[in-house]
């Protein structure tokens, strides 16, 4: 928590499965007012950075390459999209959260006076929440607090159908991860082993104690006073355990 505003998270760490409402979660919270959100929900004036654009990037380099008649090295196209087709290459890119986090927010501390930085991402079966939480710089971690954002498998693919808007492939909101990655990578995940199945506590992250809060996030809505409350209790619950850190 911020020193100078002690209910406000420096780090919030927000995952989950894919279109499982970490997105929305993030659009919530640009609605709410300042003063509300900073004391209902601890998230200050806010920033975000997410992995998705790191992905598409790259996908669209494999465009180019296979465009000069090079072999394409991180994915596939389908008519959705991209598949990752390269082993843990989503692990890799947490080399680029640390580089930008280091850069842009652990260089500039006035921005945690008030700032909370939202960090986002999913994670599935051969590249796991565990094994790129802890590829994290420590003094990332240090500052940080999970909200594990939870839908079973089958509603993740339910929102991931519904939210999508062809010719929008590359909007955070309304992209497609295409039915081959989320049958073949995003079926499963190791939240629950790495939690033990527990709602909140903490983890061992590379030597930091972090605190989390699983938030489970159906049935769905888009009433704003039912996420409001769903949000608050969960983090209410998460900055309980951040005080005692």
């Amino acid at each position: 928590m911020s020193a100078a505003f002690p209910e406000i998270f420096e780090h919030l760490f927000v995952l989950g499965r894919p279109a499982g409402g970490k997105s929305e979660f993030i659009d919530f919270m640009k609605t709410c007012p300042a003063d509300e959100r900073a004391r209902t929900y601890g998230i200050g004036r806010f920033e975000e950075i997410d992995d998705f654009p790191w992905l598409w990037e790259a996908c669209v380099e494999d465009d180019r390459r296979e465009a000069r008649g090079e072999a394409r090295l991180v994915s596939e196209r389908t008519a959705e999209g991209y598949n990752i087709t390269q082993p843990k290459f989503r692990g890799r890119l947490v080399e680029r959260f640390n580089e930008a986090i280091a850069r842009t927010y652990l260089s500039n501390p006035r921005f945690y006076d008030e700032g909370t930085l939202l960090i986002e991402f999913a994670r599935g079966t051969d590249d796991g929440f565990r094994e790129s939480l802890e590829r994290f710089d420590p003094l990332i971690l240090a500052r940080g607090a999970i909200l594990y954002i939870k839908v079973s498998f089958e509603e993740s693919c339910r929102r991931n159908s519904a939210r999508y808007k062809p010719g929008q492939e590359e909007s955070i909101l309304f992209h497609k991860v295409p039915d081959k990655d989320m049958l073949g990578f995003f079926r499963d995940n190791d939240w629950e082993t790495i939690t033990g199945g527990a709602p909140d506590g903490r983890l061992d992250l590379a030597g930091v104690s972090v605190p989390f809060v699983s938030m489970l996030n159906e049935p769905e809505s888009t009433d704003p006073i039912v996420l409001g409350e769903r949000y608050a209790r969960a983090l209410g619950r998460l900055r309980a355990l951040a005080r005692t850190r």
